[in-house]
This record gives structure tokens, sequence and C-alpha cells, in this order.
């Protein structure tokens, strides 16, 4: 077979290479570990839809048919596909303001909302620009997540209170609605919602490898049942009309696609950034590849298809794919496996479904928004970064009292304009051998006190010169001049650079002019083939000379400094390099 052959076949039928792999044994485990995650599918599914703002099916659909698709022909041995709780706010948080929540027309454009994310992921990956997703820094997902986390659980307060209110709206919207009913909350709505929440919570913490959201929506249906809480205007979930999707082709009019397209990017990309990083995760985990790439085509297919089949959008489930993996999963196909138990339990428990009261959903909601907020990280960012704290906190702002999807956007701006400021202002520091040291390293000459050669200059840079930082070092340049006149030669370590442009071949070019019109001369220290190809393809090299530029400082220091001033040498008090010695006439 042709290697590229070999590659498209790879890409696009993945599971020709993982299915050889399947034993008895693994699909033993694989139905061990599906029953497990069908278990927990069930209420987390229906929490989902809930939190998009969709009837409880739709969760169960998007928790089978994207999962069985990702399984196939994505890359990873143990993740599972399904609902995720920043896709759910997204969708409510970008679709309540257009349409009537809950409404065929609100259905409608999630499922074509569903077609056309997963377009753009299988274009992304069939253009490899699935690591576009790394652009969306973890700072900026720790505050894009919180502001998601903070709107679900306002979401719910109506439920959790017993009142009706009109949903959506921002959040200062809601508080206003909400406000005025306060004193019509319903008691037995509270305590159902306050008991589903604690048990959640405890269970979820003594009791981690039980189904813990079905047991804690169990305890709130049978208080529910006892408080009869149905004859005291406190409403449940809708029966499910139907367990199975139907194949149903999504609205994809210009006008929708255009009126949906800018939401649609935001899930493409929160549901690849989620996916990619679940999968590496547990691929180092199961020791086991993982390709990127192919991820994002698999993410990209089974939206496709979910969107066919009545899904809303989806990606990697963190929750599933760490329950999946600690019930000893081994292959994908235990997300298949997953998918029929799912459906075997809903032939034999969905008419009861109809008994969870919504204040218990809402309770089971708030605990999944609290869990959201990475409080540690905040704090971590809070003591050790301002720029990552900023970034973090306009991003909350934005998503809480604007748009929720704008904030993603707002935050990738952030981020990539303090990268570039950092770029703008590359560290550089003036270095001298430590006579303390056995090899007589090379430290930064301020920080640790050394003492500096009067004719030698040596100068590191660690950060690119380009374009936006040559501001940035012609006023170091133009400082160090004027603080060392008399160090008239500089020797540039070039080797923490990375890259440079023209832009900053030029500015070496007018430093080496200058310092030769007073009787210097510049030299540069760079090992990388890249790099020294590089600047010899720009002209520097033709420019100094090609014997101007040397492997490690060692060399350029035994090259350079017998050609010194040798009575400035004689002159100098210190010993600064092994090689003043010969210089200064000493015996060594």
């Amino acid at each position: 077979m042709k290697p590229q052959s070999h590659f498209y076949l790879r890409s696009f039928l993945p599971f020709l290479y993982w299915i050889p792999k399947v034993t008895t044994k693994t699909i033993q485990s694989d139905l061990i570990a599906a029953f497990t995650n069908a278990a927990i599918a069930l209420p987390q599914s229906v929490a989902f839809a809930a939190i998009a703002g969709l009837p409880p099916e739709y969760g169960l659909f998007t928790a089978m048919v994207p999962s069985v698709f990702a399984a196939f022909f994505g890359s990873s041995m143990v993740m599972i596909s399904g609902p995720t709780t920043a896709i759910s706010a997204v969708i409510f948080s970008a679709l309540s303001g257009r349409y009537e929540i809950g409404s065929p027309a609100f259905i409608e454009a999630t499922l074509t909302l569903t077609f056309i994310v997963g377009l753009i992921q299988l274009f992304f990956g069939i253009a490899k620009l699935g690591k576009l997703a790394t652009f969306v820094s973890h700072s900026v997902m720790v505050g894009f997540t919180a502001a998601a986390a903070i709107l679900i659980a306002m979401s719910q307060l109506s439920g959790a209170l017993g009142v009706q209110v009109k949903g959506g709206g921002s959040i200062l919207e809601r508080v206003n609605s909400l406000w005025p009913l306060l004193d019509q909350t319903n008691w037995r709505a509270v305590l159902i919602t306050v008991t589903t929440l604690t048990v959640t919570a405890l269970m979820t913490r003594y009791a981690k490898r039980l189904p813990c959201f079905l047991i804690a929506l169990i305890a709130g249906t049978g208080l529910s049942i006892l408080l009869d809480a149905t004859a005291h205007d406190i409403n449940t979930i809708e029966a499910l009309p139907r367990i199975l999707p139907i194949f149903s082709i999504p609205s994809l009019s210009l006008d929708e696609i255009q009126n949906l397209s800018e939401i649609a990017i935001v899930l493409a990309l929160i549901g690849l950034l989620e996916a990619v990083a679940i999968g590496r995760a547990f691929a180092l985990k199961t020791e086991t590849s993982f390709n990127a790439n192919q991820e994002v085509i698999g993410q990209g297919i089974s939206n496709l298809a979910g969107g066919l089949f009545q899904a809303y959008p989806s990606s990697g489930s963190f929750t599933r794919s760490g329950l999946n993996y600690e019930a000893g999963a081994k292959t994908p196909f235990s997300a298949i496996f997953s998918c029929v138990f799912l459906l075997i339990i809903l032939l034999v428990i969905a008419p009861l479904l109809a008994y969870i009261p919504i204040p218990a959903m809402s309770g089971l909601i708030i605990f999944v928004a609290f869990r959201l907020i990475n409080f540690s990280e905040i704090k971590h960012f809070i003591h050790s970064s301002k720029s990552e704290t900023t970034i973090i906190l306009i991003t909350l702002f934005v998503g809480v009292f604007v748009e929720l999807e704008l904030s993603l956007f707002l935050g990738v701006i952030l981020s990539l304009m303090f990268f570039i400021q950092r770029t703008m202002r590359p560290h550089f520091a003036i270095g001298a051998p430590d006579p303390s040291l056995p090899d007589r390293s090379f430290r930064d000459s301020k920080l640790y006190q050394l003492n500096e050669c009067p004719q030698l200059l040596s100068l590191r840079f660690n950060g690119p010169l380009y374009f936006g930082s040559i501001e940035y070092l012609e006023l170091g340049f133009k400082y160090i001049a004027q603080e060392r006149p008399q160090q008239k030669t500089i020797l540039i370590n070039l080797k923490g650079a990375g890259d440079i442009d023209l832009s900053g071949i030029d500015l070496l070019i007018a430093e080496a002019n200058r310092r030769r019109k007073i009787g210097g001369d510049l030299y540069v220290v760079m090992r990388a083939p890249f790099l020294v190809s590089r600047i010899r393809k720009l002209g520097l090299l033709a420019f100094l000379g090609e014997d101007h530029q040397f492997e490690s400082k060692r060399t350029a220091i035994a090259t350079l400094v017998p050609k010194l001033d040798k009575a400035i040498c004689m002159s100098c008090p210190h010993t600064i390099f092994n090689e003043c010695q010969n210089n200064k006439g000493i015996q060594s």
C-alpha cells in the first residue's frame, strides 16, 4: 500500500487499526465499563439537555449517536463523546435570545447548529487546522467556563425556588425577572432542591464509583412523592415522546447558516479543545497513541451524524471518559456498548422520568455548575500571573454580563495581545564568567555582581528578533552604549532568539556599523543549523563575515580575547577570562 493511501485510510477509517486488537478479554472489560457508564449517562444527558434549553430526549440522542461515530472515527481508546456542560451553556445563552426556549424553532436551530459545527470541525481536520483550538488558552477556558457556570446556576434558580419566570436574557435580566417573585417561593421546591444537591455532593465525595447523579435524582423524586409536590404547583419533567432518534435533515438555508455561523465557530472550537485535551490526558494514562488531528476529524463526523439524527453539538465528556477509564475500558467498543445499554435502560425506565420534579433537576444542575468553576486554578493565576488573571476576569465579566460566546473571542484576542506584548520585549542580559563556579559559567553580571571585561561585552537574547521587538532592542542598545562606552566589541548570544526576521538582521547590521565606527566590532554565537542558515540567507554573515559567527561562547572568547587591546588588558585589575592571562603576560 502506498504511504499516501495509507495516510488517508488511517485518517478516515481509523477503526481498521484498533479492531484487530479486540479480544474476548477486552470485550469483557468494555462491557463492564459500558454498563457503569450508561447508568451515569441517563441523568447526565437529561440534565445537560435542560441546561441547553432542550427537551430531555435530545440530551439522550446526543449521548447515543455522536458517541458511536466518535468511537469509530476518533483517535482515543477510552474517551466517550456526548453532551457537555460548556457546549450546553453556550447553546442556551446564544439561542435563548433569538428563539423561545424549547420551541420547535429553538430545536430546529440547535439541530442545524450541530450540522454546521460538524462541517467546520471536519474542514479543520481535513485541512489539518485542528491546532487552531490551541489559541484558546487555558486561562480563557477557566474564565469562560466560570462564566458559563454562573449562567447555568442562574438559569436554574426559578426551578429551584418553584416560581415561573421567562427564560433567557442576560444575568441582570434574569435577576430582575426573579426578584419580584421571591415572595412566591415554594418551600417544597427549595427542600427538594437542597436535598438533591446535598445527596449529589455527598455521593460524589464518598461514593464516586456509584451512579451518583441517578441516586440523587431518585432521592429528590422520592421526597417529592412524600411531599405530594405535584399537587402544590411543582412541575415534573415531561414524559419522553420517544427514546430513539429519527433521521431528519436540518434546515440549511443561507440565512440560517449566516445567522448561526458565529455561534457554530465558537462551539466548534470549544468542542475541539475539550476533545483534544481529554484525548491527550487519557492517552498518557493508558499509554496509547493519540492523534489530535484524527480526533478533530472524528468529532466533525460525529457532529455531522448527530445533526442528522436529532442530537445537539457534542464533544468529549470528561466525566463519562473518566468513568470509562476507571471502570477498565480497553477499546472504543466500550462507548458503543454504553449506547446499547443506555437504550436498554430507557426501554425499562423511560416512563419513570416523568416523575422527576424540576427542582430535583435544578439541584443537580446547580451542583454541576458549581463544579465547573476551577477555584484552585483561579487562585493560582491570581498569585502567579497578572496577565492571565486579567484574561480570566475580563472573559468572566463579558461572559456573564454581555455575551457568553463573545467572551471566548475576546479572551483569545487578549491572550494573543499579551503574547505579542511579551515577544515585543525579549529578555536580554549582560553576562560574565562567575569565578566561584568550577567551570566559570557565564551568569547575569548585574544580578550576581560580577566583574566585566572593560573591552568585550557579552550579551544574551532570549526572545525573537523580529519587527515587533526592534524598537525595544534599539533602546536597549542605546542604553548599553551610554552606560558602557569603553566596551566597543560586543558578542551577542542568539541561542535563545528562536527566530529572526529581516528587521532583526537590519538592527544587528546597524549596531555592527556603529561599533565598527568607534573601533569595535559585533560577533554572534549560535548553533542551530536552521538559524545559521537563516541569518546567512538574510545577509547578516555576508556583512559581518563568516568568521564573526561562533557555535559556542568559549570558542568565541578564545578567538576574540587575543584581539583585544593588550594595553587595556595590562591595566585591568581583574582576570575576567582565562585567556586574559596571555594578554597580561602571565604564565599559566
